[in-house]
């Protein structure tokens, strides 16, 4: 398998050198040069197959053989080893629980996957790699989880002061080791600006290791087709599932229309968005403006500008009306999500996060108008990420989950940093 730039500017690369770049030097992001279609007869025989036996099968074609199938094997194992449960919230809607891994959020999956292949691509490596990532509050924490003691390897976190949960903001403060977090007097896009920054200073690059742990890294952003492939293995009903995705940065979202575009059966995606509204706006009118981040209760999806929407359009064959045949968008505010947490909480008692919630009220409102229709919403993160909210609008005083108990008595390290590149350039040059 080959990976292209999306701004077609740079050179055809392999799935080990889109890894280590992470974003083309034309600042492109890279594409596969072809979707792999999956096997006669997977679709049909999924509820047989073990999840390792899916992932494996799944992830194979875009690793192009630079992993050999034992090692990818493990680290597919390693990746999805443990639940990913879909579990029925009212009569036409479910949901797919992604907060049971180490560090309670979905991209613990493509956070795993991605560090393990670059420990392998690493291995022969003397120069040490500096990955640096962005985070709106869980990307942040799965990464630095993911990459932790990993030897050859220094993580380097960009978070916006202020704008992440306390528990959020311990998973990327409190680890220590080979992992440094930032702490940015500003947005999520100021984070992400500085980022991509650093990603095309020629001069910086040439003294500096780097590497994205962004979704927009190809070994962030493919692994998580795989929990789609794990709901729809769950799925009871005939007819294909409608999805609906709380969407930000749009990677995820991406990712599951991807395992579409390969085979996975579903009727309808929706991106279930916040305030920040770029795409919703853009179904609408055809016109795509970014806009300055928004700051809401549902903070991961704080996103004016998402990066990887540039990836859905090309799924699309850049084409705006078979966009919208396949995708739904919505924008929900905090209004609108509060309630909804307090009310799914009361008639159901299923507790959502500000992200589910989101989601559960835009699937909610999908299928008022499409009642023969039922469907599942991702449930992002675990609800203790967002205590304020969540505590008020049920009434129960959230416990800390076994899996970050342990960082309560870490102390906080962190290092203010202003949203400016020059100053995150320095810094970086300094610490090396």
């Amino acid at each position: 398998m080959q990976y292209y730039s999306l701004n077609n500017q740079s050179p055809i690369v392999s799935f080990s050198q889109a890894t280590i770049q992470g974003q083309a030097p034309d600042k492109g992001l890279y594409f596969p040069s072809a979707i792999p279609q999956l096997p006669a007869g997977f679709i049909d025989s999924l509820k047989t197959l073990s999840k390792e036996e899916i992932g494996f099968t799944v992830m194979k074609p875009y690793v192009g053989g630079e992993i050999p199938d034992a090692i990818l094997q493990q680290i597919v194992a390693e990746t999805i080893n443990f639940d990913f449960p879909l579990v029925q919230v009212d009569e036409q809607i479910s949901t797919l629980e992604l907060f049971h891994g180490p560090t309670l959020a979905f991209k613990d999956v493509g956070a795993r996957f991605m560090s393990r292949c670059l420990g392998y691509f690493s291995r022969n490596n003397n120069a040490k790699v500096t990955v640096l990532v962005a985070t709106s509050g869980d990307t942040g924490g799965a990464v630095a989880n993911g990459f932790l003691g990993v030897e050859g390897v220094e993580v380097v976190i960009l978070y916006p002061s202020g704008k992440v949960s306390p528990v959020q903001e311990m998973q990327l403060t409190r680890l220590g080791q080979n992992i440094h977090a930032l702490e940015i007097n500003g947005t999520f896009d100021d984070c992400q600006a500085m980022v991509k920054n650093a990603f095309v200073d020629d001069e910086f690059t040439s003294k500096v290791n780097l590497t994205s742990a962004n979704s927009i890294n190809v070994a962030r952003w493919l692994p998580q087709q795989l929990y789609y492939f794990y709901a729809y293995q769950q799925w009871q009903q005939q007819e294909a599932p409608v999805v609906c995705v709380p969407s930000g940065n749009f990677g995820n979202i991406c990712a599951g229309i991807l395992a579409h575009v390969s085979g996975l059966p579903v009727k309808q995606f929706i991106a279930a968005c916040n305030a920040n509204d770029v795409v919703p706006s853009y179904l609408k009118t055809g016109v795509y403006q970014s806009k300055d981040a928004i700051a809401t209760i549902s903070n991961a999806m704080d996103v004016g500008n998402p990066s990887n929407f540039v990836r859905i359009m090309q799924l699309f064959s850049n084409s705006y009306p078979q966009l919208l045949e396949k995708l739904t968008a919505y924008s929900i505010s905090d209004a609108i999500t509060s309630l909804t947490i307090r009310e799914v909480y009361k008639e159901f008692n299923y507790m959502l996060d500000p992200h589910g919630a989101v989601a559960y009220y835009a699937l909610h409102n999908y299928l008022q108008s499409h009642e023969s229709s039922k469907g599942f919403f991702l449930e992002t993160a675990h609800p203790v990420k967002f205590p304020d909210v969540v505590e008020k609008e049920t009434g129960i005083k959230l416990a800390i989950p076994e899996q970050v108990q342990y960082l309560i008595q870490q102390p906080k390290q962190s290092i203010l940093m202003e949203a400016k590149y020059e100053d995150l350039k320095e810094w970086l040059i300094n610490k090396g």
